[in-house]
């Protein structure tokens, strides 16, 4: 009993994606300590300890939704598109609870946080409608108004359902910005998009025009554009919003030493902890905290892109290169798909996978002109509590016009990477050594 429960523990780790894992794990917990910072003038954790908690429960679902044979769960979308229905209709029974205007919440008694039913139902919405996707693509193409019209329809009746249960625009457009997304990757024609955009965009100027959109929606669309605008009324966050990002100026006020952030008078940034936490990263770390966090993000995705074709085109190929036999060895043998791919295929295809990220890695490391497209040259990057600068950006801009020891100094820059990278190839070889090991 006891090495079945290890046996699993062991196959979901395995078939976590830990880079993945660690990056998201990372922003979360930055994001824990400015939510610290921004609820310390209530004199309370309650806040912290609800997200400290929901980040374990991100993690536990993550881990078990590894386990989940995605195709099969989508096979079931009527089931899904009902419990998203269901969860929707929860909010107008006496579980919804209304705040600001939206009913977009459900309080359980006892429960210590209300829950937001379009957080859990984007995941059920996300899977009926890449089968939807998948099915259309199948039986009559994605460039038929027929298919169009069949796709947008459950979109729309999701979006319609819950706008009109709860009046939470936000989150309705969010809905509507994931099925663009996954439309726009399964490759609907871009044709459609734009009478999307044109038609959108027409209806919004009739509708404004007829004057059929609600007081408050065009007060929240004009202050956009007008600062100025009812600065005591409907712009008032925003007006408090701009002030603590410009109070920040360029290095902020410190961390737990916003103004604004810490202040415990009704005039202080409003919903600090949640919409404007942007607004108490700007005032306490400052542009360049602000900058920082955009930037760091900027450079993760775009060194993810570069690499992933050389980790991804390698592992394929490492992958294919391993005989049919074994796969059809161990399924005859009684093992299940996924234990054939984990415990068969992948340790025959390890060394060549392992190649592949070393590359992947390596050349993330070393790369210089990615990482300084993507940092605007910048000076150095700040975090909160020290500062940095790539290596790779020293090397490119100061390059040109160093000499003597200055430029001693930028090829020792360049040593410093190639020792990093000798690292990571040394540290991997005695991993696989070590694992050639164990299975003799």
């Amino acid at each position: 009993m006891l090495k079945r429960i290890k046996d699993s523990i062991f196959d979901i780790l395995r078939q976590a994606d830990w880079l993945l894992l660690c990056l998201c794990c990372g922003a979360a917990l930055f994001g824990l300590v400015m939510i610290a910072s921004a609820t310390n003038f209530l004199n309370s954790w309650k806040m912290v300890i609800v997200q400290a908690c929901a980040i374990v429960l991100g993690v536990g679902i993550y881990f078990l939704m590894s386990q989940i044979d995605l195709t099969e769960a989508a096979k079931r979308w009527k089931w899904l598109l009902g419990f998203g229905i269901v969860m929707f209709l929860l909010l107008k029974t006496p579980l919804g609870i209304e705040n600001n205007g939206n009913r977009a919440w459900l309080g359980i008694q006892g429960f210590p946080a209300n829950i937001q039913p379009a957080e859990i139902v984007k995941l059920t919405f996300i899977l009926v409608l890449s089968r939807q996707l998948v099915w259309v693509k199948e039986n009559w193409g994605l460039k038929s108004l027929r298919s169009i019209a069949f796709l947008a329809g459950h979109v729309l009746l999701m979006v319609g359902l819950y706008y009109v249960i709860s009046s939470d625009m936000g989150s309705a457009l969010v809905y509507i910005f994931i099925f663009a997304a996954m439309a726009f990757v399964a490759g609907v024609a871009a044709r459609w998009f734009i009478i999307a955009l044109l038609g959108g965009g027409a209806a919004f100027y009739l509708l404004w025009e007829l004057d059929k959109i609600p007081d408050y929606m065009k007060e929240r669309f004009m202050v956009v554009f007008d600062h100025n605008l009812d600065p005591l009324g409907a712009g008032w966050q925003q007006t408090r919003s701009l002030l603590a990002l410009g109070g920040g100026k360029l290095t902020g006020q410190g961390l737990f030493h916003g103004i604004q952030t810490q202040g415990e008078y009704s005039g202080s940034l409003p919903f600090r902890y949640t919409d404007f936490i942007f607004s108490a990263i700007g005032e306490e770390l400052g542009m360049l905290g602000c900058l920082a966090v955009l930037l760091l993000l900027a450079a993760i995705i775009v060194l993810a892109i570069m690499i992933l074709p050389t980790v991804i085109n390698i592992s394929e190929t490492s992958i294919r290169a391993v005989p049919a036999g074994i796969k059809s060895s161990s399924l005859a043998l009684g093992a299940s798909h996924a234990q054939t791919i984990f415990r068969s295929i992948l340790p025959a295809a390890k060394s060549g996978i392992v190649t592949a990220i070393v590359l992947g890695v390596g050349r993330a490391i070393g790369e210089a002109m990615a990482i300084t497209l993507v940092s605007g040259s910048s000076v150095n990057v700040p975090l909160p509590f020290n500062s940095v600068r790539f290596l790779t950006t020293a090397i490119v801009s100061e390059m040109g016009y160093s000499s003597g020891l200055h430029r001693q100094v930028l090829f020792t820059i360049g040593l410093v990477l190639f020792v990093f990278i000798m690292i990571i190839n040394i540290v991997l070889n005695k991993i696989l050594k070590k694992g050639a090991d164990d299975n003799e």
